[in-house]
């Protein structure tokens, strides 16, 4: 059933401050959101390099997608970064919140130092990694050479461990936040709990596993969720420190496409190509659409089968 047109307008008329304040945000969205994803709905189906007229070319460009050996190195790349950064950073992060969690001044000095890389810039974290992992005069190799444990500098940015070396920036910048997360969780959970199974003798390992882990499954989800949509798309810390390189070594999806749209340097062996950077945008954010939709229904059948 329609609202009369009148009704409507008394409605607009009467809640007019709310939607004014709404309006720049509306606004904003439009013109930052909904018109970039129109433009790139439109471009993906043209040969365009930013100047010239574009050139329709239909499929072309998700048929080259398929073809690029560069972009599906990204792919795996963006994986190992992913899968990489959780298995450490999901753990650490419940460790601290776990031996964090007490309301003390010294607990909220340690929270505060934690999490203070969650506030920084991430550049400007790939700039303080950048000096102490460089191979020649970086802080990391000169500890490591003064304690005895390495005889000759690691090459930390090259082919074998850029990656490594990324992760380990991802994992220092991410902890803090998602051991707020995990605070949360465990402040949430009664006291009366950890004393009734206490009163029946359980140990702290059997508090951990058959109390404390299953209350916490509903943020633990939430967490994880949060942290494979963000590690996805994570790019400008690795941009930063590695440009993608050496020999894509650290190239990821939606840095490759980045550099699709706006090449970094001067050497990059990638040229400006706004249509097929806009197919290949689509594709990735396909990728991540599956796997995160894929997440959610593992996710929900575990909960059945918890409950059931």
């Amino acid at each position: 059933m329609s609202v009369p047109r009148h009704t409507l307008w008394q409605r607009i008329k009467k809640e007019r401050v709310s939607y004014l304040m709404l309006l720049p945000n509306v606004i904003m969205f439009t013109v930052f959101t909904i018109y970039p994803l129109l433009w790139v709905l439109r471009y993906m189906f043209y040969e365009y390099r930013g100047y010239g007229e574009p050139v329709f070319i239909g499929l072309e460009n998700f048929a080259r997608v398929f073809r690029d050996t560069v972009f599906w190195h990204a792919v795996v790349n963006t994986f190992i970064y992913v899968f990489g950064k959780l298995i450490f950073t999901i753990p650490i992060a419940f460790l601290l919140a776990f031996l964090l969690q007490k309301n003390t001044r010294f607990n909220a000095v340690s929270q505060s130092i934690v999490f203070t890389p969650t506030i920084m810039s991430q550049a400007v974290m790939a700039l303080i990694f950048y000096l102490l992992f460089n191979t020649y005069n970086g802080e990391i190799n000169h500890i490591l050479v003064s304690l005895g444990i390495i005889d000759q500098n690691i090459n930390w940015l090259g082919i074998q461990l850029a990656m490594v070396t990324v992760i380990i920036l991802a994992v220092w910048g991410g902890v803090g936040n998602y051991m707020v997360y995990f605070i949360a969780g465990l402040t949430g959970i009664s006291t009366d709990v950890y004393e009734s199974a206490r009163l029946d003798g359980a140990n702290s390992v059997q508090t951990l596993f058959r109390i404390t882990l299953p209350l916490l499954a509903p943020v633990l989800k939430m967490i994880l969720m949060l942290a494979l949509v963000i590690s996805f798309y994570d790019m400008q810390s690795i941009m930063v420190l590695t440009e993608g390189g050496p020999m894509n070594a650290t190239n990821v999806m939606f840095l490759y496409i980045y550099q699709l749209f706006f090449p970094i340097s001067a050497g990059s062996t990638v040229i400006q190509e706004f249509g097929y950077g806009a197919a290949a945008s689509l594709i990735a954010a396909g990728i991540v659409g599956i796997f995160t939709g894929t997440y959610l229904i593992l996710a929900k059948r575990l909960d059945k089968i918890t409950e059931g």
